[in-house]
């Protein structure tokens, strides 16, 4: 066992404290300075005292407000979103691992969305959803299907609202997801594949064999990191739908937003931002503990 130095104690919190400050200050203080007004009454620009009221803005934002709603839609996001975009970045990670020409190209094109601000994405999704025929996706579709397609207001009708911020989303990660997984699989030994075909294993095999066991910690990244970004999604429902219609597309993070701000009651968003960290708490918790189970994370 090697002898610790006297001074190297010191010297690790010494390395530690930006960090830390950074903690400190931008995280744990801000959600300390919630809880506590997340247990008053307090409200942009009310005359009354600042007042300790319990429990009761935490009653009313799930009896008054939209959060019931905007979590069931934000449960229902990551539901989608997640395999999805990840199926999506997959298949573009073999695609593009492959010898084609024109790869880096296309490895750039598939990558830029990512970089592009998420309001600009939603400006020009807003364009593509526009409804009537003369819509971007009403004309494809009715070009596609032959004039059958019943052009829809995608942003206005409660079915369909939500399914466009998840398909706008989805487009504007899968990017990120490809980069990953196509560095986990340039990091598989091409031995690997070479073995596999001498004993007679055709592709698919040399996917399920080789190719899923060599991307199990990208892919425990990805869903990871996914999923804790779908329950944050906010700038495409603020700029598309504004959480509507009937609250259709709201999502926790909009209605936080729209209560504290919009309305000013700050108490009730407080409360509500304490709700949604002990959710998203709950879950990286849970895929913790799942993962730990089969060894993926120490």
């Amino acid at each position: 066992m090697s002898r610790r130095h006297p001074g190297e104690g010191a010297a690790a919190w010494l390395l530690m404290t930006p960090a830390l400050s950074g903690l400190l200050v931008f995280l744990l203080m801000p959600f300390g300075l919630a809880v506590v007004l997340s247990f008053s009454n307090l409200r942009m620009a009310s005359p009354l005292p600042l007042e300790f009221v319990g429990f009761s803005n935490y009653t009313l934002a799930f009896t008054e407000t939209g959060l019931a709603r905007a979590l069931l839609n934000n449960l229902l996001f990551a539901l989608v979103v997640v395999p999805v975009q990840t199926a999506l970045g997959l298949a573009l990670a073999l695609l593009l691992n492959r010898p084609l020409a024109g790869r880096a190209v296309f490895r750039t094109l598939f990558f830029l969305p990512v970089v592009f601000p998420l309001s600009l994405v939603a400006v020009v999704w807003v364009l593509i959803f526009a409804p009537g025929p003369d819509g971007l996706l009403n004309a494809a579709l009715g070009f596609v299907t032959l004039g059958a397609w019943e052009p829809r207001d995608f942003l206005n009708e409660p079915f369909w609202a939500l399914p466009a911020v998840m398909l706008t989303s989805i487009w504007q990660g899968a990017g990120f997801q490809m980069v990953v997984l196509l560095a986990g699989l340039q990091a598989i030994p091409r031995q690997l594949y070479e073995a596999a075909a001498v004993d007679g294993a055709g592709r698919w095999r040399q996917f399920l064999h080789v190719t899923l066991p060599g991307l199990r910690n990208p892919l425990v990244f990805v869903v990871i990191v996914t999923t804790l970004l779908s329950f944050r999604v906010f700038d495409q429902v603020r700029i598309m739908t504004r959480g509507g219609p009937q609250e259709a597309s709201n999502t926790v993070i909009h209605e936080m937003v729209r209560t504290a701000f919009d309305q000013g009651h700050v108490a009730m968003g407080a409360a509500m931002s304490v709700v949604f960290f002990v959710v998203i708490l709950g879950i990286a918790l849970i895929q913790r503990r799942l993962l730990r189970q089969r060894g993926e994370v120490a």
